[in-house]
């Protein structure tokens, strides 16, 4: 393990969310469960935590009740190589109860914040040519989703 993992609290949703988040991702797998036992205040059984890697990533989780939620000042980024992984994240991340954002931001059914982006747009938005970023820049935010054909146009004029 890393000496710097990111941890999540959850409700009661840790083991649900482990699993999802490792059928997304390639490279992904559970590491270790600990589950409470016979007089905890949830269900014998019931995940404590879970230590997961999604794509080599390792996270820990942990189901403690409601007292904390996530928010957007915490987000997980993934680096997408194409639309088609653009849209295979964006799809999977906002189905069942999931939340468009603007800008590739999105929260999943857990609450979690995710920016689902495709490589194209750093390179557009570095650009040198101050007219071509702008252009993509502009295109850019107007979307949820982010389009690469949609931002090639606009980076193109």
């Amino acid at each position: 393990m890393s000496k710097i993992t990111p941890f999540l609290w959850f409700d009661n949703q840790a083991e649900e969310a482990m699993n999802f988040y490792i059928s997304l991702f390639n490279n992904s797998k559970i590491v270790s469960v600990s589950r409470y036992g016979e007089g905890a205040p949830v269900p014998a059984g019931t995940v404590m935590s879970a230590t997961f890697e999604l794509d080599g990533q390792t996270i820990m989780a942990l189901n403690a009740g409601p007292q904390f939620k996530f928010n957007e000042a915490i987000s997980f980024y993934v680096d997408c190589v194409d639309q088609a992984e653009v849209d295979k994240f964006w799809n999977a991340l906002t189905a069942n109860g999931g939340e468009e954002g603007m800008c590739g931001w999105l929260k999943d059914k857990f609450g979690l914040s995710w920016q689902i982006v495709p490589r194209a747009l750093g390179q557009m938005l570095g650009d040198p040519d101050p007219d071509k970023s702008r252009r993509a820049m502009e295109a850019m935010l107007k979307m949820k989703k982010i389009d690469v054909p949609t931002l090639q146009k606009a980076y193109n004029g």
